[in-house]
């Protein structure tokens, strides 16, 4: 198996771009609705915050076999970052989230940017894809079928494991 790493993913109207520390700043201004926040849990961050994160995250797992990939989505027609996805890689498999400003959503943005993704990975030799998905969250749950993932009777934390297997 090919080793993952977070590489520019193009699909028909976005650009997934390697995060960069240097994206925080307008990744504040789409993730800034406390609304957005309901379904996965904590605040809005300022751009010092997320700086601090996005250093963590780029840095890596530091995990011997564990690949952190994580990309900003940015809208090819307006030229400006919408939200992000990401993957925690181990082995052939591969857990994923995703995340759209509110902005921005309902436009399909969050189901084209998890295609991408999954056609990455796929594509890398990852053969298993998870997602973990509140149960009232509808609208993840679209994506994630969007996706070509499955929910699962299998629950972590509260939430649905939705599941792709390839072969």
């Amino acid at each position: 198996m090919r080793a993952v790493d977070a590489e520019v993913i193009t699909t028909r109207r976005l650009t997934l771009e390697p995060l960069a520390v240097h994206h925080a700043e307008e990744m504040a201004g789409v993730l800034a609705d406390p609304g957005l926040h309901a379904f996965i849990g904590g605040a809005p961050q300022s751009a010092e915050g997320l700086r601090a994160r996005y250093e963590r995250l780029v840095a890596g797992s530091g995990q011997p076999g564990v690949s952190w990939c994580n990309w900003v989505v940015r809208l090819s027609s307006e030229d400006c970052l919408t939200g992000t996805v990401q993957a925690t890689v181990a082995g052939a498999q591969a857990e994923i989230a995703w995340v759209v400003g509110t902005a921005w959503q309902g436009r399909g943005i969050a189901t084209e940017a998890a295609r991408g993704l999954v056609g990455l990975l796929g594509s890398r030799g990852v053969t298993t894809v998870v997602a973990h998905i509140h149960p009232d969250h509808l609208a993840s749950a679209a994506v994630a079928a969007g996706a070509g993932l499955a929910a699962t009777d299998e629950w972590h934390d509260g939430e649905v494991r939705w599941r792709l297997t390839a072969g």
